[in-house]
């Protein structure tokens, strides 16, 4: 890439060092090795009657079903997951649980000025309600607090702040976390938590079991029908005659039509590190364990666990060509050594520690970044998708707006110009490949040439169309 190079390519260190810092790391997931064994739930083996049907046992399907139980205790609600709870996306992302509904507040005004405050009002309040329901649910996610920590590594970045809460010089930024590449830096101490992500949807699928919610493991859904007021909900075993169904199934190929353009798989890439000693814990700071992310097109993101390692994901996104998912894609040796490589950039002073787990999630990508909503069916199928990597605290939200839909009343949150309208749909193959390929292409670019956005993105930006890395 022509250009100026980057600060983590000005910073990298030698080959051989990452090599030796990848070299006894397994293909897992960190978060869904933690668990240990789950609870197993059987699949469905015969035809059932429900008031509600939940198609989707990650963080969306799972609150839909918790909710549901609580609006109306009475009420049958059977979640179908096609394979075991939790193991998609829900349980291999970063664990940032983040207040806002509309990534991030220049997406938000940008696409819904109008009631962009009442966006960010609903957001801070789902947060709060979020960890009320970690205690009152008893999710044991290892919630923390801890707000995030955005982070300049070039000079134009540090314009980015201005107008930030709590912005932080080089000397205060590394008085937090301590990187020789971050100039400058924002602190938001209230905005975001961490949590255990998979402990987190094993919590919720615990809890929906509690409150009644029939859940049912490896009985994947293969088609809808309405018939006579009600809808049939087939798996290749056995159908569920529901009332109203919750279609929650994100990056996976959407059950209706009308959705197959509305969201495309975008692979994200994860690190995580052995346990720091208390030597080399002391050696980067980070006594308040915010969330971290800087600020270049293709961001990074890392955190700490409960057993302070560190996680070190983001960076490449990657749409396969023809937009298929495939455990094949989980395993891309140069996207995971260029994470590593930029992981010693930022910490020389961990150089010698060994990643033990790497990985990959697909991300279900919206045009607009944020989920899109609608109803089906008569009004008995409500569906949400489109989260692009915000959903760990959005999708709580997200399931009372899918409630509140099938209930046919009005609500301050169906009102809204968000939940109302769709995003422009991506199009279909092989321009969507060519499309997002220029895209990240750009992205790169802009990265190298000190922010500057070529005309390709800026088209882009006027058409209120993207692409997040």
């Amino acid at each position: 890439m022509s250009g100026h190079p980057t600060a983590y390519e000005r910073h990298a260190p030698d080959p051989r060092l990452v090599a030796e810092s990848l070299a006894g790391s397994e293909q897992a997931v960190f978060w869904l090795d933690d668990v240990g064994a789950a609870p197993a739930y059987d699949p469905l083996t015969a035809a059932t009657r429900a008031d509600l049907t939940v198609v989707g046992g990650g963080y969306l399907g799972l609150w839909a079903a918790v909710h549901a139980k609580r609006r109306d205790p009475g009420r049958r609600v059977v979640l179908l997951e096609a394979q075991t709870v939790g193991w998609a996306a829900s349980g291999r992302n970063g664990g940032f649980c983040e207040a806002s509904l509309t990534h991030g507040e220049e997406n938000g005004r940008s696409r819904w000025p109008e009631e962009y405050d009442v966006l960010e009002r609903l957001g801070a309040d789902n947060l709060d309600a979020f960890e009320a329901d970690v205690r009152d649910l008893g999710l044991a996610c290892e919630w923390e607090r801890t707000g995030t920590l955005s982070v300049a590594v070039e000079d134009h970045q540090l314009a980015w702040l201005a107008g930030s809460p709590h912005v932080l010089d080089a000397a205060g930024v590394r008085g937090e976390i301590d990187s020789p590449l971050f100039l400058g830096g924002a602190l938001e101490p209230d905005t975001t938590a961490l949590v255990h992500p998979a402990r987190l949807a094993l919590g919720l699928a615990r809890a929906a079991a509690d409150l009644g919610v029939e859940v049912h493991e490896h009985s994947a859904v293969t088609g809808l029908r309405r018939e006579d007021g009600v809808v049939e909900v087939a798996t290749d075993r056995a159908v569920v005659t529901s009332d109203h169904v919750v279609l929650a199934t994100g990056v996976f190929p959407a059950l209706l039509r009308r959705n197959r353009l509305m969201t495309v798989p975008v692979y994200d890439y994860v690190l995580v590190t052995e346990p720091l000693s208390a030597e080399q814990r002391a050696s980067i700071g980070w006594a308040g364990r915010q969330g971290l992310g800087d600020l270049a097109n293709q961001f990074h993101y890392a955190r700490l666990t409960a057993d302070d390692r560190v996680l070190w994901g983001g960076y490449d996104a990657v749409y396969p060509a023809g937009g298929g998912l495939h455990v094949r894609h989980e395993d891309r040796p140069e996207s995971h050594a260029r994470l590593a490589s930029h992981f010693l950039a930022t910490f020389p002073q961990l150089e010698g520690v060994r990643f033990t787990h790497r990985w990959a999630g697909a991300i279900d990508t919206s045009t607009r970044f944020a989920a899109f909503y609608g109803t089906t069916h008569g009004g008995r199928v409500a569906h949400a998708a489109g989260f692009t990597g915000l959903g760990v605290g959005a999708t709580r939200w997200a399931a009372e707006v899918l409630l509140d839909l099938l209930s046919g009343q009005p609500t301050e949150r169906t009102e809204l110009r968000m939940v109302r309208e769709r995003p422009l749909p991506f199009p279909p193959e092989p321009l969507a490949s060519a499309g997002i390929n220029l895209t990240r292409w750009s992205l790169d670019r802009a990265d190298h040439r000190e922010g500057r956005r070529n005309g390709f993105l800026r088209a882009l930006d006027r058409a209120g169309l993207g692409f997040d890395s």
